[in-house]
Formats: structure tokens, C-alpha cells, sequence
């Protein structure tokens, strides 16, 4: 059975990008526009992996990463911040929510799908 994959991201164009680059791949894709959709999508619903945006409207990635965390259905899986944040202050706080990694946009296909393999083995 597929991995389950859900990316949360504001920006339609960067989601239509990791649903597509996964789904070639042979991952499932939930999408969520901000943190707050993500995590009503997630209420009751197992994924394997969460990649997420950082700056987003309504809940950003930090608090999704809280949210993830303090939950108990989704509360281990590995959490990607997929951002162009890439200042060591914003990789600490993601860390210490919970982050498991972190990919500076723009990226490369090759990056994600390496990653995703990588942490999901």
C-alpha cells in the first residue's frame, strides 16, 4: 500500500509541485492549504509523513507542528518544514516543536523525493 504524504502549503503552485513530484514517485498526497486545514484533514486520519510550510495563513507550520505533536493519531510521524526560511533561529524553533527536517525553497524534485525516502525508509 502507498505511503500516505500530506503537504500543507499556502501557495497552490508549490503543493501542485510536491503532490505531483510524490505522487510520480508512488505516494499518496493529502493537500492542506494552511496549518488549521491540515489539521481538521488530519482529525481521524492516519498519514505516514507531514511536509509543511512555515509562513501560513490561519495556523502557520509551527503551530501545525504543535498541533501534530500534541496530538496522538499523527503524533510520531516525521514532519518536513519545506520553507525559504533558512535561519538557524527558525530551524531551532521548528526543531524544538517537533520538526524532523527542514528544505530551503526553492527545490529540486530529486531533493524531496531523497528526503521523503530517506526519513520514511
Amino acid at each position: 500500500m502507498a505511503k500516505i504524504i500530506m503537504t500543507a502549503d499556502d501557495s497552490a503552485s508549490v503543493r501542485q509541485m510536491v503532490s505531483f513530484t510524490l505522487k510520480q514517485n508512488g505516494y499518496e498526497v493529502v493537500e492542506a492549504v494552511d496549518g488549521q486545514d491540515a489539521l481538521a484533514k488530519l482529525s481521524g486520519k492516519k498519514v505516514d509523513m507531514l511536509i509543511t510550510d512555515l509562513n501560513m495563513p490561519n495556523l502557520d507550520g509551527i503551530g501545525l507542528i504543535k498541533g501534530v505533536r500534541g496530538g496522538t493519531l499523527n503524533k510520531f510521524i516525521p514532519i518536513i518544514m519545506l520553507t525559504t526560511e533558512s535561519q538557524d533561529a527558525k530551524k531551532n524553533e521548528g526543531k524544538s516543536a517537533g520538526a524532523t527536517g527542514w528544505i530551503v525553497k526553492p527545490f529540486k524534485p530529486e531533493q524531496l523525493v531523497a528526503v521523503v525516502k530517506k526519513v520514511l525508509g
